[in-house]
């Protein structure tokens, strides 16, 4: 048996139901059975929830499957596994082993005293969707709980588990099943197994708020584009979640005559000898880790015409996307230690640029080392997040746009303002958990994020009393929130030059035509971090 088989089989056996839970455990009846959860402090949690079918053996590659029932109790007491991806390394949002395809749980986290329905969140962790998962101690729900919201965290398929065609798979699926986006789907189906059944733990199916980070935040934007995802979310919360990002056709090249979904996925597997979708099926998952797919060049942020028919920017441009309020924002050195000559999809951004334009960008960061120290956080994340929350406004729905800048002198990265996924701990109150000391401005901007977090999870609106107001981000002198050392502040969006600089170039009308649009296809036929 291989290392990941153990772990499989010692997960399994984690998840067997048991008869008697101890007097002290909370007790949640659902139609699949009956959970046997957890108490601590003020607050009740169920781990380890099955959302889906286990996407295993013939399911590999299949959408999600209904969720199994059991018989008696089921221990929710302790974490299910985590999904197929690359050993660990140190990253705090990858949470323990072991780790499995059989991944398709969730986790639950009430208050007590929860009387009305409450305002659920769920989260959807980032990790380049190739790593990560919903059972990180750096996204635990209990923080957000004691502020009134019941809360969910989740796991999804990753790397070719979860994003991956083939011309074997496509020839023998049925022409109206969905294809490419197995992740996605899952989303989709945990969101749907929310609305059935969160009424049970106290929370509201009608006041749901999805929230995620970095290729989280990137899912979130593609919930909202989504035809499935509709109406089974109330509000959204971005956070590093891109916009502007390669996003690869299914069947037929796209943005730059980059290869198809399916072209990258024959390649791949003749490289490792398989060749029928039974071979591809009976793979070993360590076989699928090598090498490992990158989101940055595309091989995973697909267009299938189906659960997605669009690029984001494409869509929230037409105004195709889901009507409800969004909170959107980034950090202030998301990439610092990216350049734009790095070879991989993020340099490949200012690939298309004039010699004037580059000379008038590159001006505005103050000559090269500005513009190499800067330039991919503001393309990549920054302008981006402006630009869809500008979008969102002018189609008529509430947008709110942030910047995280709180910075700690005891991080001992030479970022110069807040990294890349820093700002985690902040919104889930779990701040003991940063690498280097917590101090008092810290905890000031952790309470100040889960007060506009939760109010906005109520409400759709993040203002309330106490706290300054969070203007609504419109076109022209953009305002947003600002989460400093000193305290969050509303002010205009800052550098704002730069950004109508890289605004400018990537709405160049060869540009914003390059990511085709995908319209739903018929049966497909045999024909390669954020």
């Amino acid at each position: 048996m291989t290392f990941v088989g153990a772990l499989a089989t010692l997960s399994l056996m984690m998840a067997q139901p048991t008869d008697q839970p101890p007097v002290d455990q909370p007790v949640v009846q659902l139609a699949q059975g009956a959970l046997a959860g957890r108490t601590e402090d003020t607050v009740a949690s169920f781990k380890n929830i099955p959302y889906a079918a286990p996407p295993v053996a013939e399911q590999r590659w299949r959408p999600p499957g209904e969720a199994p029932r059991w018989e008696g109790q089921r221990d929710a007491t302790t974490y299910g596994a985590i999904c197929i991806q690359a050993t660990p390394q140190g990253d705090p949002g990858v949470g323990p082993l072991p780790m499995s395809e059989d991944c398709l749980n969730l986790n639950v986290w009430r208050p007590l005293d929860v009387i009305d329905p409450a305002p659920v969140m769920v989260w959807i962790h980032g990790g380049g969707l190739v790593n990560g998962s919903g059972t990180a101690a750096l996204y635990d729900g209990a923080h957000l709980a004691r502020q009134g919201m019941v809360v969910v965290t989740l796991n999804y398929r990753l790397g070719r588990l979860g994003f991956f065609d083939h011309p074997a798979l496509a020839a023998e699926r049925p022409s109206e099943e969905a294809a490419g986006n197995y992740g996605l789907m899952d989303v989709i189906a945990a969101l749907k197994w929310v609305r059935a059944n969160i009424a049970a733990f106290g929370g509201d199916p009608a006041n749901v708020t999805i929230f995620g980070e970095s290729a989280g935040g990137a899912i979130v934007t593609r919930m909202m584009i989504s035809p499935p995802a509709r109406g089974l979310f109330e509000r959204a919360v971005v956070q590093s979640g891109l916009g502007r990002e390669l996003q690869t056709p299914l069947d037929r090249r796209g943005a730059y005559d980059l290869p198809s979904a399916r072209e990258r996925g024959e390649v791949w597997a003749h490289g490792h000898n398989l060749l029928t979708a039974a071979d591809l099926r009976a793979a070993p998952v360590e076989q699928l880790l090598t090498p490992a797919p990158v989101f940055a060049n595309g091989d995973l942020s697909l267009i299938d015409g189906r659960i997605l028919t669009s690029t984001v920017e494409a869509a929230f441009r037409a105004g195709r996307q889901a009507p409800v309020p969004m909170m959107i924002g980034t950090n202030s050195a998301e990439f610092w230690w990216m350049k734009p000559t790095d070879r991989n999809g993020y340099g490949m951004i200012d690939d298309d640029m004039t010699w004037l334009e580059r000379a008038m960008i590159t001006a505005a960061y103050g000559g090269e080392a500005g513009f190499d120290r800067g330039f991919i956080t503001d393309a990549v994340f920054t302008e981006p997040a402006r630009r869809l929350a500008r979008l969102h406004t002018a189609a008529g729905h509430p947008a709110y746009l942030y910047r995280f800048d709180v910075s700690s002198p005891d991080n001992p990265e030479p970022h110069g303002g807040a990294t890349h996924a820093i700002e985690r701990p902040y919104v889930f109150g779990t701040l003991p958990l940063l690498p280097y000391p917590v101090r008092d401005a810290d905890r000031a901007a952790s309470e100040a994020m889960t007060r506009y977090w939760t109010a906005f999870a109520r409400s759709g609106d993040p203002n309330g009393v106490g706290r300054p107001e969070w203007p609504l981000a419109e076109d022209g002198e953009t305002q947003l929130m600002q989460f400093r050392n000193d305290g969050p502040a509303a002010t205009a969006v800052p550098e704002a030059g730069r950004l109508d600089l890289i605004e400018m170039f990537r709405e160049r009308p060869h540009l914003i035509s390059k990511p085709a649009v995908t319209p739903p296809t018929s049966r497909p036929t045999a024909s390669p971090s954020a």
